[in-house]
C-alpha cells in the first residue's frame, strides 16, 4: 500500500513542476506573438501613411 501511495505522490508532484512549466512556456508564446502584431501593425501603418501622403501630394498638385 505505501508502495502505491509513493508513486501517486510522485507522479502528482511532476504535475505540479510540469504546470508551471507549461504556464511560462504560453506566457512566452503570448509575449512573442503580441511583439509580432505589434511589428506586422506598425510596418502596415507606416505603409499606409506612406501611400495615403502619395495620394495626398497628387490631389493638392496635380
Amino acid at each position: 500500500m505505501k508502495f502505491i501511495t509513493d508513486i501517486q505522490a510522485r507522479i502528482n508532484s511532476m504535475r505540479s513542476t510540469d504546470d508551471g512549466a507549461t504556464a511560462v512556456e504560453y506566457g512566452l508564446l503570448v509575449s512573442l506573438i503580441a511583439v509580432v502584431i505589434i511589428g506586422g501593425v506598425t510596418a502596415l501603418g507606416l505603409a499606409l501613411n506612406g501611400m495615403f501622403d502619395g495620394v495626398a501630394d497628387e490631389i493638392v498638385a496635380p
